[in-house]
């Protein structure tokens, strides 16, 4: 299973979020939900570089993979178009948690 953690401040503004593990829904690279979630991440990172020019901290696994922590940092956390492409990602993993539960949960945390 997929485990997403969302990181919110006080204010309930994205800070951050977190993928780890493996969906398990088909063999290895065959898995579609291992394949939208990981479209659905690198697209955020790529999206929160290049379009709103933010700033954060990236940790990701090797060679396992399964594991993915992006951070904003100052002011990202109160820039729009970054709130914008968490809330997108929110959105889209929050879809696809409806279709997979067995394969996807999300976690909101207070930072």
């Amino acid at each position: 299973m997929i485990t997403v953690d969302f990181f919110l401040n006080t204010d309930g503004r994205y800070r951050g979020f977190q993928f780890e593990g493996h969906a398990g829904a088909g063999e290895y690279g065959y898995d579609i939900v291992c394949s939208a979630v990981s479209a659905l991440s690198i697209s955020t990172v790529n999206a929160l570089e290049a379009l709103a020019g933010a700033s954060f901290e990236e940790e990701e696994a090797d060679e396992e993979g399964g594991f993915l922590k992006v951070i904003l940092t100052a002011p990202c956390e109160e820039d729009h178009d970054s709130q914008l492409l968490m809330e997108t990602l929110h959105l889209g993993i929050s879809q696809m948690a409806d279709s997979y539960p067995e394969n996807l949960r999300i976690r909101h945390i207070e930072r």
